[in-house]
């Protein structure tokens, strides 16, 4: 059996892409091994899927002033040192990496030790943590087309990024059934990111008097946001957060509005949904889900709406407008060719192991 390497870490979107590819590798004979933080999101993640799990120290690289500057930079050493013992130990024939800090040591160490490495950007631009990890990567996997020109071209390959298999088997009418829905209306979801948007919940609130007659809404709005008073009300159900029931949501959804992190849209474009993206505004990132948005608007994918233009009566036009054109972003969809991810990078990963 061929072995490789996965890492990543920090936030869930260097994670979830890792797991969406096991299945996968694991029908092409990989056995699986994992290096991430010793805190980071992944080692809970990576534990529940059953994948040796191994950690290393991780320290922020960052372009601002913080005292940890001065730390942090020995803690990125002693990864590397960790990473170069674990990678002799483990022998895999090839690395993947999804990005973040955690992966740069590994990634470098894999080049010192002549493993081949390929590395996932899932933004427009690659962040930080990549641009150093590019260096020892024998080939970089994007998710946008604008992407390629910020890539070495021997290095770059379009693929989009891994989804959960689990997505694309989601059951309407179980959701209908879970949520108390019926099948005369169609259905409205808003997921504003696992911590909510202000701007999102309270313009949708605001607006369920205007959307209601029309939809019946799903509302994922985040921890700590439900608002009690809206309990009860026929055709709108909001939930703080759901994980099992997701895909069922997802089968049953006939429109989306969501943020534009890299992962929720190539999920959102695999399962060709029509959709809005709101991304967050330059003041609370680096700008990158704006330029995301920016693409998939584009190719015709999505609707883009800036966060500080979201009020009532924009967001509502922005939904009829979707629906009334949604055979159009299906239509635009279905011509991509980001969505065949997983398949193209075990094709990736496989070549790596040839000869090896």
């Amino acid at each position: 059996m061929k072995k490789i390497v996965l890492t990543g870490g920090g936030t869930a979107g260097h994670v979830t892409p890792n797991l969406a590819l096991l299945p996968a590798l694991k029908e092409a004979d990989f056995t699986v091994s994992y290096i991430g933080s010793y805190e980071g999101i992944e080692k809970q993640l990576i534990k529940d899927a059953h994948v040796p799990y191994y950690p290393i120290a991780s320290g922020q690289l960052r372009r601002y002033f913080d005292w940890k500057n001065f730390t942090d930079p020995f803690r990125v050493i002693k990864g590397y040192g960790q990473a170069l013992h674990l990678l002799r130990h483990l022998k895999p024939d090839v690395v993947f990496s999804k990005g973040g800090f955690v992966s740069v040591p590994v990634v470098l160490a894999a080049r010192q030790l002549h493993i081949p490495a390929i590395i996932h950007e899932s933004d427009m631009t690659p962040g930080l943590a990549n641009k150093i990890a590019i260096r020892g990567a024998t080939k970089v996997c994007c998710n946008f087309p604008e992407t390629l020109q910020h890539l070495p071209a021997d290095k770059a390959v379009l693929t989009g990024s891994p989804i959960r298999e689990e997505l694309r088997h989601g059951d309407r009418e179980r959701a209908l059934r879970t949520l108390g829905f019926s099948e005369e209306k169609p259905i409205l979801m808003i997921m504003g990111g696992s911590i909510g948007s202000v701007f999102i919940n309270t313009a949708l609130r605001d607006a369920l008097d205007e959307l209601l007659p029309d939809f019946q809404i799903i509302h994922l709005c985040g921890k700590g946001n439900l608002d009690p008073s809206k309990d009860g009300i026929p055709g709108y159900r909001q939930f703080e957060y759901v994980s099992e029931d997701l895909p069922d949501f997802f089968a049953a959804a006939d429109l989306l509005l969501s943020r534009a992190g890299a992962n929720a849209i190539c999920e959102i474009l695999a399962l060709r949904k029509p959709n809005i993206l709101v991304p967050l505004s330059r003041n609370a990132s680096r700008g990158d889900q704006i330029l995301n948005a920016k693409s998939f608007e584009k190719q015709g994918f999505s609707y883009y709406m800036e966060e500080e233009s979201v009020t009532k009566e924009s967001l509502v036009q922005a939904i009829l407008y979707v629906r009334d054109h949604r055979e159009d972003y299906i239509k635009a969809m279905r011509t991509s060719k980001q969505q065949d991810s997983v398949r193209i990078i075990v094709e990736l990963l496989t070549a790596c192991t040839e000869g090896r």
